[in-house]
């Protein structure tokens, strides 16, 4: 199936590089943003070119514990799979993740959200994910790579301080065994 899935990428790539489409090259601090966003359908290549290097190079590349792609032929909306960290009650754990990425990205931040559920401070029973780097830290220099690599830290170490879901920050704070045996459960029950 990989084979299946690396030439349908391979497949799109040359469609797109066919097109004549050269895109420019940006720098991080987005100072071109505003002329791409002003001629659509150059900017819609350029975003077709972002979302495909960044599908090939999770194919070449992948991070540990974690995969992503695209739901079919969309590239603006993927599914993400995180394996729950060794040494952590998610560990054994399946976490499935929607990533949806805005028209002006990589200058704005993909939405990612889990859709298996989870029981932590910063991960809501929406799926919403409190992680500074899809919001005010984010940066056109980030890739799903990473976004994916930064939620496994947050399932290892999360941050009670700026917590989404207090309750469950009061526990992490107070009983650490209730909250990893509570997290434990849930991973069973929801992930497993």
């Amino acid at each position: 199936m990989l084979v299946r899935e690396t030439f349908r990428i391979e497949l799109l790539w040359d469609l797109v590089g066919s097109s004549g489409m050269n895109p420019r090259p940006v720098s991080s601090s987005g100072v071109k943003q505003a002329s791409l966003a002003s001629r659509q359908p150059e900017n819609l290549k350029y975003l077709l070119h972002v979302r495909l290097q960044e599908l090939l190079d999770l194919g070449r590349d992948p991070p540990a514990q974690c995969s992503a792609g695209p739901l079919g032929e969309d590239l603006f909306h993927w599914q993400a799979t995180i394996m729950g960290p060794p040494d952590s009650p998610y560990q054994g754990g399946v976490f499935f993740l929607t990533i949806h990425f805005p028209t002006d990205y990589p200058f704005k931040p993909p939405k990612v959200a889990f859709t298996t559920r989870i029981y932590h401070p910063n991960i809501n029973s929406n799926g919403s994910i409190c992680l500074d780097i899809l919001r005010s830290q984010w940066s056109p220099a980030l890739t799903v790579s990473k976004v994916l690599l930064s939620i496994c830290s947050l399932l290892c170490d999360p941050n009670a301080d700026d917590p989404l879901v207090p309750e469950i920050a009061k526990i992490y704070k107070s009983d650490r065994d209730r909250y990893n045996e509570l997290a434990r459960e849930w991973t069973r029950k929801y992930a497993m």
